[in-house]
């Protein structure tokens, strides 16, 4: 039996190339032959070439790839190609090898377009669901924290707290009087415009007293704190939690709920209604200014139908609702702020999650308040 793998010209007949293999055609035989077989120089098209494997003794993956490698190039050349001579299991182990490299991957099934909504929606209700749950039992955990905290005063960390008092009370004081300000005018005017329809332009002070004092006035306040400081405690914490700042303080057996999270919290709450209170005041300056250049209702006119119709009661309602949107706000920049994750990436979108969760919840709270106030006739 011959062990070397040989290729031999046979004499071509009408114009046909027939080549021979012989011996052991495996891979380690094939150096002699592959490199001849590779380089075998085709006609430019037309023609056949006729491969005898009468003498061929094994086949194996390699020598079956060299000969469909072959076939290949007499298929590009435009040229017939034949095997002759092969015994039938070579046979069935070259077909076997062809059907593989023939093989290729299905197309991705295309999704139906409302199999796809509905698997999208179940995902988005999933996360939902988990963030939620994660939400409350942080509200657990702060909640514990807080009453401890209470319990026993001497753990407060007063100098934190009077900074971060500083830094979302007193700092927040220009951009929220400006606003509200704006408001005031606004709402001054849109009532104006109505209300002179009917010559009931003084009605305008007992609309900007209502709805500032029950509404727009902690509603604005409570949106430009979550936009400014809630996204600030994501960004505090998030920025800790990148440098491993809050595995140091775990390393060192310190709490972050109650040495970071705590005195925002508590800063917030203290805050917030102060804030709303001044909001309250140039909101109503503003609409009063408006009156004046606009209906003619002089300063003294607008005191006096303000204190005639509002009661204390009407800021009261708006007032009491400050800390609770204050630990709202609070609680969810934090939240998010240990949420981080490692990466730059990871503060940026986290902090803009914790603003539009904050002003939703704002809202929310805002909505469960008014049903609330309305069973109690308030």
């Amino acid at each position: 039996m011959t062990t070397e793998a040989r290729l031999d010209f046979l004499p071509s007949r009408d114009g046909t190339i027939r080549l021979s293999l012989s011996g052991r055609i495996e891979v380690e035989h094939l150096a002699t032959i592959a490199a001849p077989l590779e380089d075998f120089p085709l006609p430019a098209s037309g023609g056949s070439l006729v491969m005898d494997m009468t003498a061929a003794d094994t086949l194996d993956t390699a020598g079956a790839i060299m000969i469909l490698r072959m076939e290949r190039r007499c298929a590009a050349a435009g040229i017939a190609f034949s095997l002759s001579g092969l015994h039938n299991s070579a046979a069935q182990f070259l077909a076997h090898i062809r059907s593989i490299g023939e093989e290729k991957t299905p197309p991705p099934p295309i999704p139906h377009p409302v199999l796809e909504l509905l698997e999208r929606t179940g995902r988005a209700t999933f996360h939902l669901l988990a963030e939620i749950r994660d939400i409350l039992g942080f509200f657990g955990m702060l909640s514990i924290t807080l009453i401890q905290s209470l319990r026993h005063p001497s753990r407060l960390r007063g100098g934190a707290i009077l900074t971060h008092m500083e830094q979302v009370g007193l700092n927040a004081l220009p951009i929220v009087g400006l606003l509200s300000f704006l408001i005031g005018v606004v709402l001054a005017y849109q009532g104006a415009d109505q209300l002179q329809k009917f010559g009931a332009e003084l009605l305008v002070v007992n609309i900007l007293g209502v709805s500032i004092l029950r509404e727009i006035g902690i509603l604005i306040t409570a949106i430009i704190v979550a936009g400014r400081s809630g996204s600030a405690f994501t960004a505090q914490i998030g920025t800790m939690k990148v440098n491993q700042e809050i595995d140091a303080m775990l390393a060192m057996g310190l709490s972050p709920i109650e040495y970071l999270v705590q005195p925002r919290i508590f800063a917030l709450v203290l805050t917030l209604p102060l804030l709303a209170f001044y909001a309250d005041i140039t909101a109503l300056i503003g609409g009063a200014t408006m009156c004046y250049m606009s209906l003619d209702i002089t300063y003294d006119q607008f005191l006096l139908q303000f204190q005639n119709f509002i009661k204390l009661r009407t800021l009261l309602v708006g007032l009491v609702k400050a800390p609770f949107f204050a630990f709202a706000i609070a609680m969810i920049g934090c939240y998010q702020g240990l949420k981080v994750s490692g990466s730059a990436e990871s503060v940026g979108r986290l902090t803009t999650k914790s603003v539009v969760q904050s002003i939703f919840l704002v809202i929310a709270l805002d909505a469960l308040f008014s049903i609330i106030f309305a069973k109690l006739h308030l």
